[in-house]
This record gives structure tokens, sequence and C-alpha cells, in this order.
């Protein structure tokens, strides 16, 4: 697994990928941070975690980042030799998303010069914004193991990269849709709604249900993704 992970950390940083993806996450939220915060004199932070526009580059951010994962190594004949190497498959699935996690968790340390910016102005650290880093790592972490699920269905990048994003949006406007219904099936939507529960760390409320959903909400798809690529193993034989 950590060979599978340093592997993975070296694709995407001995190329511009990392880079890029990094550059315009950061640009995006620095314009907010500037316009909503700096140049207002604003000095809470967390509305960033529940912009609109910040979740949807996140989501265009993980989609990009896990589109090759796993289908370029399909696509090249390389899922092969991996699958039959000494690394168990579940293993060879956990490295990869680690790697990807890692470089997601790369920007977000970054985005952490915006609450000691708004420290040295004055405002408070308090335990709304810690609430808002947390829950931003878990949603960051759900969305990336989606993405590297969607990665595991199709050697095309591009197909990857729709199936995930239009994946990731459904479960982002989830919450909004539910409360379009009534009774049994909002509160099923709610349930499944990643984003609701994001809201309550983004107030401060560090709930450990909350938690236990985005890491089983994690293992459930990197398990999919496994029983996807164990079935692609059989079914060639």
């Amino acid at each position: 697994m950590l060979a599978i992970w340093k592997k993975e950390i070296k694709s995407y940083f001995y190329s511009p990928m990392a880079y890029v993806l990094i550059g315009f996450f950061l640009l995006v939220s620095s314009v907010l941070f500037f316009v909503f915060n700096l140049a207002s004199g604003y000095g809470d932070i967390r509305w960033i975690f529940i912009h609109w526009i910040f979740i949807l580059v996140l989501i265009m951010f993980v989609s990009i980042l896990t589109m090759r994962i796993l289908a370029e190594d399909r696509k090249n004949g390389t899922e092969v030799l991996l699958i039959t190497s000494p690394v168990s498959i579940t293993s060879m699935v956990i490295g990869k998303f680690l790697a990807a996690f890692s470089v997601f968790l790369v920007m977000t340390a970054i985005t952490f010069i915006y609450p000691i910016i708004t420290i040295a102005y004055g405002a408070p650290f308090t335990v709304q914004i810690i609430g808002g880093y947390i829950g931003f790592i878990l949603l960051g972490g759900s969305f990336i193991s989606v993405g590297v699920f969607a990665s595991s269905l199709t050697e095309s990048q591009v197909v990857a990269v729709v199936i995930s994003f239009v994946s990731m949006l459904l479960m982002w406007i989830m919450d909004a849709v539910s409360s379009s219904f009534g009774g049994f099936i909002s509160k099923v939507l709610n349930w499944f709604s990643v984003l609701a529960r994001y809201e309550d760390f983004y107030r401060g409320i560090l709930d450990i249900s909350s938690i236990v959903y985005y890491l089983s909400f994690i293992a459930v798809f990197l398990f999919l993704t496994v029983r996807v690529i164990e079935k692609r193993r059989w079914s060639q034989g």
C-alpha cells in the first residue's frame, strides 16, 4: 500500500496536474476571501466552507484529481500487472485513495493562511472554524472516494470525470431536493445527503455520528471500488 501511495504521489507532483489544480482552487478561494473578508473587514471565514462557489470548485477539483487514478491503469494495461502483484486489490485501492487525499490535504493546509490572517486583524480562532476544517476534510475524503469509484468503472478519463462530477453534484443538491418532498422520502434523502451533516461542522457541532457517517461513506465506496476491480479480474479469467 505504501509503495502504491508513493508511486501515485510522485505521478501527481512530477506532473503539472497537482500544481494546476491546487493553484486554481486557491485562486478562487483567495478571491472569495479577499472580497468577502479582507475588503469588507469581516473576520468570520466560516461561510467559505459552505459557499456554493467553494463547493462547486471542490467538486471540479476532486473530479479531475481522481479521473486518471484507476482509469489510466486500465487503459494502459497496467491494471493487470497491479491486480496480479503481491499487493492485494484492497491495499492498491486504499493506496491510490490516500495519494489523492494527500494532495487534497496539502491544498487544505495552504488555506490555513486565511484564519491566520484574520487572527492578525483581531478575529478569534473559534471552534466553528476548527469544525469547519474537520468537516471540509471529511467531505473532501468522501468526494475523493466517489471519484476513485468512478475512475474504476471506465478506462476513459473523460467519462470518469463526468460520472464523478454528476454523482457529487447530485449529492450536493440532495439536501435542497429533499425539502421538496415530505415524510419518509425526505428523511431518506436527508440521511444520504453529505451536505446536511457538513453544515453541522460549520456550526461547530462535532457530532461523533456525523464523523462515523463520513468514514463509513468512504469505506463503502472504497469497498465498491474493490468489488468492481475484482469482478473485472475474474471475468477476464
